[in-house]
């Protein structure tokens, strides 16, 4: 049986230390996170500070001596990336290397690691005004592709478009890339001032997940990260949003074949809320899983769709239906998922839903934790929300909820927007 030790929470000066000390895995996961609310002005440049943190640092200036590097320790991952989290864009750095315990030579590589990632977040290429300008102007291309990559993925277009109309004029509406028409202005001045003052002001945590000594790890991440006391740290999650009263319906045309149609939900309830685990069994059984209302009813019964699932935004209190359709099925579509949710709220769940449902979402929760980075996901979520809930906590959670308890959330639950991408000229 392999042994795993309560998380460890170390405050200590500029970031918080989080120590998993498991035998579950043969590698090491270190991953940092770096977060700030939502800023309009900046969201790009923080986007692509994300990839310029990865494209050299004092020692190793290129991707190529980054990459001897991760070569030379066994083969180590790392990389870089911007995402959401409610109100805040967080900059996660992480770094995957193989447990020294299993190699012949006994490489030091967690000490090696940290002292490689102690140099990209302080270290990173510069001049003292000004980021390297050669890898500036790589990861600007890097970024616009991937800006560009939403545009080409229509699910993920259909699911920013919404977003954007949903929350129009607060923070989330914001895409964690940012805007690929600021992109290219950013200078490489402005966006190390940028990088300043990320480091005097951001939360960083720093989670640390493997067969690790805890105190010897606390240590030399002591000894390597030197920052300094945090300035500002904000705690406000997300910003209340008033009900719009009626469903607001978005219609936007492209070149596309298949027809995306998503429509949000709003409720009250948030990720730190104790209802939470009544509104994800509600989801799971709404749309969460091959044995939901909206899988059976749409996409088998119906036929009506190539995908239908839903999924809950649990740090902005919403829950986000995707499917994919025939232009000429968009009031069918509409009208059947419309039904579902009409008999959640109406108590038509059958004890077989309810318990299936727990039983899957058990399931996801064990199989998070078999992989490090899971794992670090799931401990942010909380930190981010502010609240502690561990996995046996949360499982319990689940467990315990009612059918009394789901009718309590729905009240909760109202439409709020349909946006459907469908073909040019299609009626």
């Amino acid at each position: 049986m392999t042994r795993t030790k309560e998380p460890r929470v170390i405050p200590a000066d500029g970031y918080t230390l989080h120590l998993v000390e498991t035998e579950k895995y043969k590698t090491t996961t270190i991953s940092i996170q770096i977060k700030r609310k939502i800023e309009e002005e900046n969201v790009t440049k923080r986007a692509l500070l994300a990839q310029v943190l990865k494209a050299g640092t004092q020692s190793y200036p290129s991707s190529l001596h980054i990459h001897r590097l991760l070569e030379d320790m066994y083969g180590a991952g790392f990389v870089t990336s911007i995402a959401k989290k409610g109100d805040y864009q967080i900059i996660t750095i992480r770094m995957d290397v193989s447990n020294e315990k299993f190699l012949l030579d006994h490489t030091q590589l967690l000490d090696q690691s940290l002292d490689f990632l102690a140099e990209v977040l302080l270290h990173p290429l510069n001049d003292g005004t000004k980021f390297d300008e050669s890898n500036v102007k790589k990861e600007k291309r890097v970024l616009k592709q991937k800006i560009q990559s939403i545009y080409d993925d229509k699910m993920r277009y259909a699911n920013k478009r919404l977003v954007e109309e949903m929350f129009k004029g607060q923070r989330y509406a914001q895409h964690a890339f940012g805007k690929e028409e600021e992109v290219e202005a950013i200078t490489s001045e402005e966006l190390f001032r940028y990088y300043q003052d990320v480091m005097k002001k951001d939360e960083i945590d720093i989670y640390i997940v493997g067969d690790i000594n805890g105190d010897e790890v606390e240590q030399k991440v002591k000894s390597t990260l030197q920052l300094n006391e945090r300035i500002n740290t904000d705690e406000a999650l997300f910003e209340e949003i008033t009900d719009r009263g009626q469903e607001n319906v978005v219609f936007d045309e492209q070149d596309v074949k298949q027809g995306k149609l998503h429509i949000g939900y709003r409720t009250s309830i948030t990720f730190s809320d104790p209802e939470y685990y009544a509104i994800q069994v509600f989801n799971g059984i709404f749309g969460g899983f091959s044995h939901s209302k909206l899988f059976i009813n749409v996409r088998e019964k119906a036929s009506l769709a190539y995908y239908a699932v839903s999924r809950i935004e649990s740090h902005v209190g919403a829950l986000f239906v995707m499917s994919g359709i025939e232009f000429k099925n968009y009031e069918k579509a509409v009208s059947i998922i419309k039904e579902q949710m009409e008999k959640m709220k109406n108590g038509d769940i059958t004890d077989a839903e309810l318990s299936q449902t727990k039983e899957m979402i058990r399931n996801q929760l064990l199989e998070s934790v078999d992989n490090p980075n899971s794992w670090v996901d799931m401990l942010y979520n909380s930190r981010v929300a502010g609240i502690q809930r561990s996995i046996d906590e949360w499982i319990d959670g689940i467990q315990a909820v009612t059918m009394d308890d789901i009718r309590n959330v729905v009240d909760t639950v109202s439409l709020d927007t349909i946006y459907f991408l469908k073909g040019e000229g299609q009626k």
